[in-house]
């Protein structure tokens, strides 16, 4: 066990990356770890903290938020009891958790309108549609081990007819699963949600914030951190992690070296063996690129968080493979799209078409599209800073090569206003278009690595949180190993976080343990009654 040399001195500790994670190890090392915030440094290469949990623009510009994120109230234990110790920024004496929990009571998610096919018809998801031997298949995979698994894709477990079930669609579009994705991560799934497997069609069971998660989530954390003296370090790009035994001999190897460039000037901060050094290996928005109404957005290659990754993969043993996750690009990009809209006539039309009520974020999922498209409407305003005229609605395609149903281009070579042309299309409100087209601004992303961490993976791949002969460092964020637990989710980031911080310093407090419904006999009856439906 490590000695902890570090709470009373003044040591430093350095977050490489700015996304949650980090954020979150922030807090634990003030909150749990008794560290002042002025000796906590947080280097992120954006202009803007918050890494894939982004949210930003204007009326005028429109608005951008890459992805969304749910929230589940049993299965984001980290993330509650993280959230439960940050003040509320709109509710005095209150947390971020209680905003949360008090939205979603007063917001309920309940989908009326989880699929729609061709003919715009809502599809009856009450039936999972499975057969037999899908039945068969999922049971034996609930009950073979990670290692039996292995490399296993999913599409080589499942019969071709699987993918074509309701379940499948509605799975698949919550979580953003490809047929060709990790079945050991689709498997994690399973079991860390089964509770949801009843309610999947209405998605009863998401928690959803206030606003988009950089205003409700991000934002209360960075203010907290401020008053705490934490320090951002901007526009900082770390380029390289020098590594040298631990003159102390207290463990084998420790961190020495970060070499920087900031404001276009090359420099480095030389840590010391009782420093503390964090680094978010891996970016799932990393080189994602905006388009326009009237441009498409590119597509990009690995940018600095999966190239330092692999310099250190390089060099340090226990770092993991990053090829298995930033090698993989046509396998792991998708399309998103944000639109803002001046006119009510869209959210008018949804609301009434859907059944849906005003404010409770339910995704549609159009299952015939070609692009496999979907829309959430959430709660307006969705953005601090939006007028009570604008609403905001954000959407994406998994399969952004494919030609669209209506625009014959692909996705990713799509325009904001062919975007609005084939989700109106679909909806049979062409007549609606030059309406649209005149009071929206839809702004497309490419994102090339959006679902890499889904990729079929083998041991190893994934370095350990702390690895084994870290003195001072540890890696971070979704491209980690936490045993059991689901990536894609802001609690597996915080987890990580929370992991790291209590292991470095030998925090002898207990992190929230896992929910596991496949434990509890009443999840287990609910989702047998559904599969058989």
């Amino acid at each position: 066990m490590r000695v902890n040399t570090r709470k009373e001195t003044n040591n430093h500790a350095y977050f490489i990356g700015g996304g949650i994670a980090s954020l979150a190890g922030a807090v634990f090392l003030i909150r749990d770890g008794g560290w002042a915030g002025e000796r906590i440094h947080i280097l992120e290469d954006r202009p803007v903290n918050g890494g894939s949990l982004d949210g930003s623009g204007d009326e005028r510009q429109g608005y951008v938020i890459r992805g969304g994120r749910m929230l589940n109230e049993p299965t984001y234990e980290c993330t509650w009891e993280l959230l439960d110790s940050i003040p509320s920024i709109d509710s005095p004496g209150k947390s971020v958790k209680d905003d949360i929990y008090a939205f979603t009571e007063k917001y309920p998610t309940h989908a009326q309108a989880r699929l729609v096919d061709k003919d715009r018809n809502i599809v009856d998801v009450e039936h999972m549609l499975f057969s037999n031997k899908d039945r068969l298949d999922i049971g034996k995979l609930l009950v073979t081990s990670e290692e039996q698994l292995g490399k296993q894709k999913i599409n080589e477990w499942f019969e071709p007819e699987f993918f074509e079930t309701n379940f499948w669609f509605m799975w698949a579009t919550m979580f953003a699963f490809q047929p060709w994705h990790s079945l050991v991560e689709f498997k994690r799934y399973m079991i860390r949600f089964m509770h949801e497997f009843p309610r999947i069609h209405t998605l009863a069971g998401v928690a959803r914030t206030p606003y988009n998660q950089f205003d409700s989530i991000v934002l209360p954390i960075q203010r907290w951190l401020e008053s705490q003296g934490v320090r951002y370090e901007r526009k900082t790009r770390v380029t390289d992690l020098d590594f040298k035994p631990d003159p102390t001999g207290k463990s084998p190897v420790v961190a020495g070296r970060i070499q920087v460039v900031k404001d276009g000037n090359t420099g480095s901060i030389e840590v010391n063996p009782d420093d503390l050094v964090f680094f978010t290996n891996g970016s799932m928005t990393e080189s994602s690129d905006l388009g326009s109404m009237t441009s498409p957005p590119k597509l990009g290659g690995k940018g600095p968080s999966f190239g330092l990754w692999e310099k250190i993969a390089a060099k340090l043993p226990g770092s993991g493979n990053p090829s298995a996750f930033d090698d993989h690009i046509p396998e792991s990009k998708w399309a998103s799209f944000t639109v803002t809209c001046k006119d009510p006539m869209f959210f008018d039309f949804m609301e009434n078409f859907s059944g849906n009520k005003a404010g409770t974020g339910a995704l549609v999922t159009f299952k015939d599209s070609n692009w496999l498209m979907s829309v959430v409407l959430a709660h307006q305003p969705h953005f601090r800073n939006q007028p009570e005229d604008v609403q905001v609605f954000w959407g994406y395609g998994l399969f952004p090569d494919k030609p669209g149903d209506f625009v014959k281009k692909k996705m990713s070579e799509c325009t904001g206003e062919d975007i609005l042309t084939e989700l109106l299309s679909h909806l049979k409100l062409s007549e609606k278009l030059p309406e649209m087209l005149e009071s929206s601004i839809c702004i497309p992303c490419m994102m090339p690595f959006i679902t890499s961490q889904f990729m079929p993976r083998e041991e190893g791949d994934r370095p350990q949180v702390v690895p084994d002969g870290s003195g001072n460092f540890a890696f971070i964020g979704q491209y980690t190993e936490i045993p059991d637990d689901v990536v894609f989710t802001v609690e597996y980031s915080v987890r990580t976080a929370q992991t790291a911080v209590y292991t470095l310093l030998d925090i002898d407090k207990k992190i929230p343990g896992m929910y596991h419904g496949n434990r509890h006999a009443k999840v287990l009856f609910d989702s047998l009654v559904t599969m058989v439906k």
